[in-house]
């Protein structure tokens, strides 16, 4: 009866060990760790590029990164570069001075996908302010300017923090299986 005991305790013990051991794995996700610019940062100087850094390697094929501006206008330019965990985009001259908004959706090598933005304001306009102004019409009356063909596209809205993720039921399932098909074993061992 003792051994019996005994195996069934062993064998739940070690259910338990795998299950925690395959849950802490899937319980980790990327996330984001820094940026540059920092996040809520104020420059007098536009930054000529900016870049994000991660927990995993990223995949510069499956990143998208954007920089909107106050006049929702992009900034970004040129491709996505990625290198280890940091993944960058150029930035043509930045407009009007005000917040601008740095969206990403990336997806590291394990293929998980994370989305979310960071954001630095630039206290004063920079040189792409002058482009993007228009003349006032006859009479004095001042008009917002028109927005760029790529402003016209909406930016992508990804929502705050990370996304996505595997969902925790089916460990709690395959715990459970796990579990009752160890003291099924055990007891039959005890049996034989």
């Amino acid at each position: 009866m003792t051994s019996r005991v005994l195996r069934t305790v062993a064998v739940t013990a070690l259910c338990g060990l795998a299950l925690l051991l395959g849950a802490g794995q899937a319980s980790a996700h990327t996330r984001l760790e820094s940026s540059d610019p920092a996040d809520g940062t104020s420059l007098a100087a536009p930054p000529q590029r900016v870049s994000l850094t991660f927990n995993e390697p990223m995949q510069a094929g499956f990143t998208a990164m954007t920089v909107v501006g106050p006049d929702q206008a992009q900034y970004q330019a040129g491709d996505v570069t990625a290198n280890g965990g940091t993944v960058s985009v150029g930035v043509r001259p930045l407009g009007p001075a005000g917040r601008y908004e740095i969206g990403y959706r990336v997806v590291s090598e394990d293929g998980h996908p994370v989305s979310g933005s960071v954001a630095f304001t630039l206290t004063t306009p920079g040189p792409g302010a002058a482009a993007v102004a228009t003349p006032s019409p006859p009479g004095g009356a001042p008009t917002a300017p028109s927005p760029t063909p790529a402003a016209a596209e909406s930016a992508p809205n990804p929502p705050p923090g990370e996304g996505g993720g595997m969902p925790v039921w089916p460990w709690i399932v395959g715990a459970v299986v796990l579990v009752g098909g160890g003291v099924f074993a055990a007891m039959r061992l005890a049996k034989g």
